[in-house]
């Protein structure tokens, strides 16, 4: 069963996902995208996450960009933040970032942006 990816659009060339399973890597090359970012620390619910490792080779095999910027639910840092912001500079789009429901990288997007436009 192929269910499509369930994205929300943040910008023209970013958006950003829930929590995504190695087999949603093609799919997402097959869309259109580049890079993919997962905004998820591993086993932060459990062991039914899949690995960043795991996720990283999907990724690859499909042709796209990969990096692991693992960031707490509750709190992105400066640091987290200004990182993110330098993976938007760098990395080729359009682009994803996942997380567990969306929210954290949404933030991170948002918050990144406010800081390269001020």
């Amino acid at each position: 069963m192929n269910t499509p990816l369930p994205l929300r659009q943040l910008s023209a060339d970013v958006c950003v996902a829930p929590q995504l399973q190695p087999e949603a890597m093609a799919e997402a090359a097959r869309a259109g995208f580049r890079s993919v970012i997962n905004n998820r620390p591993d086993f932060e619910h459990g062991p039914d996450q899949p690995t960043s490792a795991q996720l990283e080779a999907a990724a690859r095999t499909a042709g796209l960009e990969y990096r692991h910027l693992p960031v707490d639910g509750g709190y992105q840092s400066p640091a987290e933040i200004a990182a993110f912001a330098q993976l938007l500079r760098e990395l080729p789009r359009p682009l994803l970032a996942f997380c567990r429901s969306g929210a954290r990288s949404t933030r991170l997007f948002m918050a990144a942006s406010q800081a390269d436009a001020g």
